[in-house]
């Protein structure tokens, strides 16, 4: 009877520890929507002409990678609904163009751009027409 109970004892506690360390993992999105080795160095605002907000223009980059990427989410009443989202992002030459662009409910991208030792290009357009366009910049 000692030994039923103490294998027991110990099936729960290894559960316990399986648990703990699974609900302790850090979540796949927590290596952020370009991948592990980027980190966001942009945040813009997409707003129109009357300064309402219609969205978020967000720019990463990975000093491993040597790349850019970029992503466009909905920000009020364009967040989390199905609306026309736009990203791009380019050398600031404007070669090596990357886009993605349709009805998406929470963001369009990422996108990528390779230009190590170069200023990009990167616009967000949420909802349609409503754009904020930077060039040249994030040089490096």
């Amino acid at each position: 009877m000692r030994t039923r109970k103490l294998a027991t004892l110990l099936a729960g506690a290894s559960l316990a520890a399986t648990t703990t360390l699974v609900a302790g993992a850090a979540p796949a999105g927590a290596t952020g929507p370009c991948g592990s080795s980027y980190s966001r160095v942009g945040v813009y605002a997409i707003s129109r002409g009357d300064g309402t907000r219609t969205g978020t223009l967000e720019v990463y980059y990975s000093s491993s990678t040597g790349k850019n990427c970029a992503l466009t989410y909905g920000y009020g009443a364009y967040a989390d609904t199905k609306s026309w989202k736009r990203v791009t992002i380019s050398r600031g030459d404007g070669s090596a163009e990357d886009t993605d662009a349709g009805q998406y409910k929470t963001y369009a991208g990422p996108v990528y751009v390779s230009a190590p030792g170069q200023c990009i290009d990167v616009a967000g357009t949420v909802p349609d027409w409503v754009t904020r366009e930077l060039n040249n910049v994030h040089c490096g």
